[in-house]
């Protein structure tokens, strides 16, 4: 079985980059030319999504959980998000449960005092925040996030989205789509009237490592072989074998998720700071080869740092800050996912209408690596510990009304590898 420790981050990164980026120019050869290749073809998907995004609202398909948990979505839908890398399912949940979820986690809250608990952010992952509670609730086990993360709805969800990818390829099965892990993730709860800078394009699960680390250069192969052509982005070869740099103080990912995801626990307008992806999943070979270009200096990869999320900006990639699209309205209980390569960001707000509200769940599929972290789950929820991926700010240790290793169902058995 392969090793899935993290890795430590090389204290000479900056040496290997200048003999990574020497490494790939000679394998592409013309690398300007491939760049104007991806560019335009980057460009022309961009183009289609504004153009539906200008006729229909959204760029983004959308799907009824009913339909996916009836195995009616039909081949051209499925061909759309394959193509756009984003979705929403809508009503995931009732609304009514959700909102009720969504009570029950303040009243969590309030129980046990996390006002005069709070230490303000416990990592420099996305910066500092200002307000006296936060926006990102560092709270993992309340039961309405354990409930909606082990529920038959969430499940099904998963499966569909899973099987979107090409999950047995030379020779190997690379996860199995019909099982998730639970990857226990924290919530956001933004009141009306809020005014939030929002947060700037990015990609996460790997910055420095797209380049650095052997897994990700087997799975970009076509790409830095000058095969852009032939690249897919959803097959699932080699992609669990990838770990994150091991950096103090910072969140990061043990687990391979097919899509990044939350669930709204109140409904949300366009225009107010809400989630925004390029659609485009291919658009990781430009943000790839943009550093192998003449115009970046040697030992840098257009702002990649280590610890951080992978930052996608107007002076290196304004391509791609051209494609950002919104959500549409959402209404509690509607799911938003998005590939995992896919850039994403929240946009900025003033005196926002309405509550902010969501509970981030991804699709974390089974396979060795994600077994290895959800074994590790299992002990954080018997102790009410914070996951090992997160700071170490352990405030639900104590708390009263936690969801306990007894309240697991079967789904929630066999998401942690206990069942």
């Amino acid at each position: 079985m392969s090793d899935f420790t993290s890795t430590e981050l090389p204290e000479n990164h900056k040496a290997n980059i200048k003999l990574m980026k020497q490494q790939l120019r000679q394998q592409i050869g013309d690398v300007e030319g491939l760049f104007e290749k991806v560019k335009a073809k980057i460009r022309q998907s961009i183009a289609s999504a504004k153009e539906d995004e200008a006729k229909y609202g959204s760029a983004w398909p959308e799907v009824d959980w009913k339909d996916i948990a009836e195995n009616k979505v039909s081949p051209e839908v499925i061909a759309l998000i394959k193509r756009r890398g984003c979705l929403v399912v809508r009503q995931n949940f009732p609304r009514d449960q959700t909102i009720a979820w969504d009570k029950s986690m303040l009243d969590y809250l309030d129980l046990n005092d996390f006002d005069a608990q709070y230490k303000g952010p416990g990592d420099t992952f996305f910066g500092s925040l200002e307000a006296s509670r936060p926006e990102i609730y560092p709270i993992y086990w309340s039961h309405a996030q354990m409930e909606a993360r082990q529920s038959e709805a969430m499940a099904s969800t998963q499966s569909f989205l899973n099987r979107l990818w090409k999950f047995d390829s030379n020779g190997v099965k690379w996860f199995d789509p019909d099982v998730n892990i639970i990857y226990p993730d924290r919530i956001r709860r933004r009141l009306p009237g809020t005014t939030s800078k929002g947060l700037g394009a990015h990609t996460d699960s790997g910055a420095l490592e797209r380049w650095l680390l052997p897994a990700y250069q087997k799975i970009f192969h076509n790409i830095f072989n000058n095969q852009f052509d032939k690249y897919d982005p959803w097959d699932a070869a080699y992609r669990s074998e990838v770990n994150e740099y091991t950096v103090d103080n910072t969140t990061k990912c043990s687990a391979f998720r097919t899509f990044q995801g939350w669930t709204a626990l109140s409904d949300m307008e366009v225009g107010q700071g809400v989630l925004h992806v390029v659609p485009v999943p291919e658009a990781m070979a430009y943000i790839l080869l943009r550093p192998l270009l003449n115009d970046v200096p040697e030992d840098e990869l257009c702002g990649v740092a280590p610890g951080k999320v992978l930052p996608i900006s107007e002076k290196w990639h304004p391509d791609l800050i051209e494609g950002l699209c919104s959500i549409p309205s959402l209404q509690a209980g509607d799911s938003v996912w998005w590939h995992c390569d896919v850039i994403h960001s929240v946009a900025p707000v003033e005196d926002q209408k309405g509550w902010g509200n969501v509970m981030y769940i991804p699709a974390a599929p089974l396979c060795d690596k994600n077994l290895a972290y959800a074994r590790k789950v299992a002990k954080s929820l018997d102790e009410g510990s914070s996951p090992q991926d997160f700071p170490r700010e352990d405030y639900e240790k104590n708390w009263q009304s936690r969801f306990t290793t007894q309240d697991l169902n079967e789904i929630g058995k066999k998401s942690l590898g206990i069942a």
